[in-house]
């Protein structure tokens, strides 16, 4: 197997030690910390090209030392055809794909004049390492779908009263095929962002593996680099899609690069687009963002082939999970503590639960229909959902036989 190449400073130790230093080989060797047969490998070729003595003559400079020693060229037989690297790259993100059995397609191909499965590998990463650093980030199929908001805002005239309000711009992105939604939604509180992802899954027609959200207060209660808390709410939204949250960690940008990038885009050809229009409701804006990013997925990309639609229907949609069949109804998650009146504060009405867990911490989920409350994963109280502020709901069953 062939060892990588050693740095300049090491090359020059090896020549000036054995050439100026009448050291052997092994001796050498030691010196540098380095094998005996890399040791000779380099004296053998300094002997062919005429280098036998220390120090160097004018014509060895770094750059020819560098070009002669340690520049490497991977041979290629001009009878063999070379594979076009960008769509063995783009073939590769389906998960079920593997080097090897698109090397053994590209060797049905051409018969006998074809590279070995090592040198197929080696010549695919030499390419990989030569593109941009974006590349380098490996995406699969239907793994990874990327959240973020837009910094700018867009405005939203009240016809009524003339006044200003500011819509914020949720977008997210899939992973490999770079397939973009975005929509416009008043805040980035808690129920706007749920409710994004929801009505992006619609969009996507399916779910993804992995969700990779931007580390904000919305979809995390406790701002951690490594470890976040992951808001409740936003947990309970997760799993009624059977995906996961991992949240970029705070100020590291490359985590959600692609987020980043999205956002960008979205900015320039949709926001920009529409900075001279004027709007009065957000649908209105809603459905010009709707009509630009028709567009924008149907525009061919420079880096991959074909369009973000075309990629996604091709890699990505055949890999993500089917929409669950219920609907998702939003559901706020709040811990709450049981008075001593063996009732909780649910946005001031007040919901009984069994006197038995007076003082107790449990689970409410609150819909705009129901307030359930669990104990330990168990359902221990069910009421309708009620907004009269100061007023109470009490079942009998919850109240001390004294009561």
């Amino acid at each position: 197997m062939p060892t990588a190449p050693i740095s300049m400073r090491k090359l020059k130790e090896i020549l000036r030690l054995k050439y100026g230093c009448s050291l052997s080989h092994r001796q050498v060797a030691k010196s540098l910390s380095i094998s005996p047969s890399v040791v000779s490998r380099y004296a053998n070729r300094a002997a062919q090209m005429g280098i036998t003595s220390w120090p160097l003559s004018e014509e060895w400079d770094d750059v020819t030392l560098h070009q002669k020693f340690l520049h490497t060229t991977v041979k290629t037989n001009p009878q063999i055809t070379t594979p076009d690297w960008s769509v063995i790259h783009q073939e590769l993100k389906p998960k079920t794909m593997t080097l090897q059995l698109l090397w053994e397609e590209y060797r049905e191909r051409n018969n006998n004049k074809f590279y070995s499965y090592n040198h197929f590998c080696r010549l695919y990463k030499k390419w990989l390492g030569c593109q941009k650093p974006s590349m380098r980030q490996q995406h699969k199929a239907g793994e990874k779908l990327f959240i973020d908001y837009c910094g700018p805002t867009m405005n939203i005239i009240d016809p009524t009263t003339g006044e200003i309000k500011t819509a914020q711009i949720f977008v997210a992105v899939m992973g490999a095929s770079n397939y973009t939604y975005a929509e416009a939604t008043w805040t980035q509180g808690l129920e706007n962002w749920v409710m994004s992802h929801a009505r992006c899954f619609a969009f996507l027609g399916g779910v993804p593996e992995l969700l990779i959200p931007d580390n904000l207060k919305s979809g995390t209660t406790r701002v951690c680099r490594y470890d976040p808390d992951i808001n409740p709410t936003y947990s309970q939204m997760a799993a009624h899609y059977n995906t996961v949250i991992v949240p970029s960690r705070p100020y590291k940008p490359k985590d959600k690069a692609k987020a980043e990038v999205a956002v960008q885009i979205v900015e320039r050809w949709i926001m920009a687009a529409l900075r001279h229009e004027d709007f009065f409701s957000l649908r209105q804006l809603n459905i010009r963002i709707e009509e630009l990013l028709l567009e924008l997925n149907q525009r061919a990309m420079k880096v991959h082939p074909g369009t973000r639609h075309s990629q996604f229907i091709a890699i990505d949609k055949p890999e993500l999970k089917p929409l669950p069949l219920e609907p998702y109804i939003y559901t706020q998650v709040k811990m709450v503590t049981v008075h001593i009146d063996y009732h909780i504060d649910i946005e001031k009405h007040y919901y009984s639960v069994p006197h038995s867990l007076i003082k107790k911490k449990l689970e409410a989920h609150i819909t705009g229909e129901l307030v359930t409350v669990y104990h330990q994963g168990m359902s221990v109280a069910v009421h309708p959902r009620s907004h009269k502020r100061g007023a109470h709901s009490t079942l009998d069953a919850h109240m001390p036989v004294a009561h």
